[in-house]
């Protein structure tokens, strides 16, 4: 074998190495940038968004919690303790007329045990239960962060003099939340999480949510036509 062969040999094994440790080092960093748009969804704009705009940053930060998290096995649910999840929501939502905040709170409570009880992080702590629920709901995991921040904060944004637009805050969290519960009470799916329901689908279970909170408010609305605050149908706006 000449001279010449050899030295082409040397070069093309060395080619293949080089090429091998580059890929190598891509599946160990995890998806890339367009994978992971694709997976998170609007979270994924959220991400971008903490991170002034450094699409990087929000890549390496949504890339450590799929390693973290990416491996979870939800647990399904008992058809007893489906039933007893639905019954506390629609609760929650009959409260709501009356009590806004506090159906809001018990949403948040509600959408922490559930998720414990699917097998995530426990409600208690919140961020990491998020993040894990992010890796595999992520379409509908912003109503959870919604409930919990009106919840924990006391107050709204955009919370004018008589409470109005702060009740319609509130209503439109629940609104939203709703679709991340419905995700939890379904039986478990087996097929790629990334692929969840589409945003239809999604727009439908908003749609649905607020015609419950407004059939709940209609129904409602003699025994409270003097509570100062009052909650009524004017208040409320597409989302």
């Amino acid at each position: 074998m000449s001279t010449g062969v050899i030295i082409a040999l040397i070069v093309i094994v060395a080619a293949v190495l080089v090429i091998a440790a580059v890929l190598a080092m891509r599946a160990r960093r995890g998806p890339g940038g367009q994978n992971l748009k694709r997976r998170f969804g609007p979270e994924y704009d959220r991400a971008v968004a903490r991170h002034d705009g450094d699409a990087k940053a929000a890549e390496r930060e949504l890339a450590e919690r799929v390693e973290r998290h990416g491996s979870l096995r939800e647990r399904p649910l008992e058809p007893a303790q489906r039933e007893q999840y639905e019954a506390r929501w629609t609760a929650a939502q009959e409260r709501f007329v009356d009590s806004p905040r506090e159906a809001v709170a018990e949403a948040d409570r509600l959408l922490a045990d559930l998720a414990g009880a699917r097998g995530f992080p426990d409600g208690g702590q919140y961020e990491e239960q998020l993040a894990a629920l992010s890796v595999h709901h992520a379409h509908h995991v912003h109503g959870y962060q919604r409930v919990h921040r009106v919840t924990h904060a006391g107050t709204v944004a955009g919370q004018d003099g008589d409470g109005r637009a702060g009740t319609e805050e509130m209503r439109e969290a629940m609104v939203e939340a709703r679709a991340l519960f419905e995700d939890l009470v379904s039986p478990v799916r087996h097929e790629n999480h990334s692929d969840h329901r589409d945003h239809r689908d999604h727009r439908d279970d908003r749609a649905e949510s607020r015609k419950s909170l407004e059939r709940s408010d209609r129904d409602t609305a003699p025994a409270r036509a003097h509570l100062p605050g009052g909650f009524t149908r004017r208040h409320a706006k597409g989302s």
